[in-house]
């Protein structure tokens, strides 16, 4: 195992991504369950990993780069910082 003096910057500790259920993803977009598949159908929302049969889960960083863009959309219409 490397220890932090052998890692380079570029290998820098990160926490892994989370897997999101689709209740913990609807309410921390506060996207509706029929909103969240019809902009998926549309390509502007990430789409979830099969982790079952029948269980698919979001991951997490890319949940939350949707919101940020969401907000960089938001500030660039309103001429605001980011």
């Amino acid at each position: 195992m490397f220890n932090d003096t052998q890692r380079g910057p570029n290998m820098a500790k990160q926490a892994p991504d989370a897997l999101l259920k689709k209740e913990e993803v609807l309410r921390r977009t506060g996207i509706s369950n029929s909103g969240l598949y019809l902009i998926m159908a549309e390509g502007r929302f990430p789409r979830p990993v099969r982790v079952g049969p029948r269980t698919v889960r979001w991951v997490e960083s890319e949940v939350q780069g949707f919101i940020d863009a969401c907000v960089a959309d938001r500030n660039k219409v309103e001429g605001g910082n980011e």
